[in-house]
């Protein structure tokens, strides 16, 4: 018990320390090149991993999905991942991976697991714009920085949109509220890596009426933070005349949220600011790390109604 606990507590400080652990794993052949390339998922989303069990078809369901599961008396889902990726299985599909995102669990179907690896949020490249068709957030370079082995960083949050269609729109604007005026001329500074993530919260900023800039990485948002303090600085003001909240969500290539945050509320030129951190890395642990870094909320993904309550009530301190 100790031990388990030790590794539990060591793993949960990675999350403060702009470090991750990947589940690498295989899904067979890709369809262009033959080979087996080789695919990553955040540890802390892995709730467990098991042999492939007996799994019941459903009626009417996405060509991507196999079907559901009789978890020890839980129904999930089941994902065929190496048909999402396009890839073909050289030996079958013989692991589950049972993963918890956004508020639901769910498992994905795999040919094989290899390793868990640690690295460093630099070692995470954005793969946006490389052909990716959006399944890909980032590409994580396994071995340091010149390393040529590389694994594929799948983009969860939209393979789960595309294959587990909400019945719902995306963002339900009458359930949103009224809209919020923000100071004249200020902004939402806002970061994701996830396409669909941006797309939700683009509905959800829009249907509130804030103005925001958006950004693909922690990186990004900080890099832009910098650009509009100069800029604020040139015009005779303060950096909080022109941004008036920064959203950030915890998983991103380059710098995480929770590095994004330290380093606004360790500047004193930004300090001010209220961060709200909206993350499909739920659970109390995660929360107690917000609170450490200095962001002033935690809301889980995605429900339209939640975000906007909570940057209501992050905004109403600063007003």
């Amino acid at each position: 018990m100790q031990t388990m606990q030790q590794e539990i507590d060591e793993r949960t400080n990675l999350t403060s320390s702009n470090k991750l652990e990947l589940l690498l794993f295989r899904l067979g052949q890709d369809a262009q090149l033959h080979r087996t390339e080789l695919f990553g998922i955040n540890v802390f989303k892995i709730r467990e991993i098991i042999p492939m069990p007996v799994i019941s078809a459903m009626a009417g369901s996405h060509p991507n999905m196999m079907g559901v599961v009789d978890l020890r008396g839980q129904i999930l889902p089941v994902i065929n991942l190496s048909a999402v990726a396009g890839c073909t299985p050289t030996t079958g599909l013989n692991i589950l991976l049972i993963t918890e995102y956004s508020r639901r669990t769910q498992a994905f179907a795999v040919e094989s697991v290899e390793d868990i690896v640690r690295l460093g949020w630099k070692q995470v490249l954005s793969a946006e714009g490389n052909g990716a068709n959006g399944l890909v957030t980032s590409i994580a370079r396994l071995d340091g920085e010149n390393s040529d082995r590389l694994a594929q960083v799948l983009d969860v949050e939209t393979i789960l949109r595309q294959v587990m269609t909400p019945d719902e729109a995306n963002v339900d604007t009458s359930r949103i509220g009224s809209t919020v005026e923000l100071k004249p001329g200020t902004v939402i500074l806002a970061a994701d890596d996830s396409v669909s993530a941006r797309i939700m919260i683009e509905q959800g900023l829009g249907a509130m009426g804030l103005p925001f800039i958006m950004c693909k990485n922690g990186k990004e948002a900080w890099d832009q933070l910098q650009v509009i303090c100069d800029r604020a600085q040139a015009e005779g003001k303060s950096v909080k005349d022109k941004v008036a909240l920064v959203l950030t969500d915890l998983e991103m290539p380059e710098m995480d949220g929770f590095t994004l945050t330290r380093n606004i509320k360790q500047d004193g030129r930004f300090n001010s600011i209220p961060v709200v951190i909206h993350s499909s890395l739920t659970g109390s642990t995660n929360e107690a790390h917000v609170k450490k870094v200095g962001a002033d909320a935690y809301v889980a993904k995605f429900v339209a109604e939640d975000l906007a309550n909570a940057l209501r009530q992050a905004l109403a301190t600063v007003h």
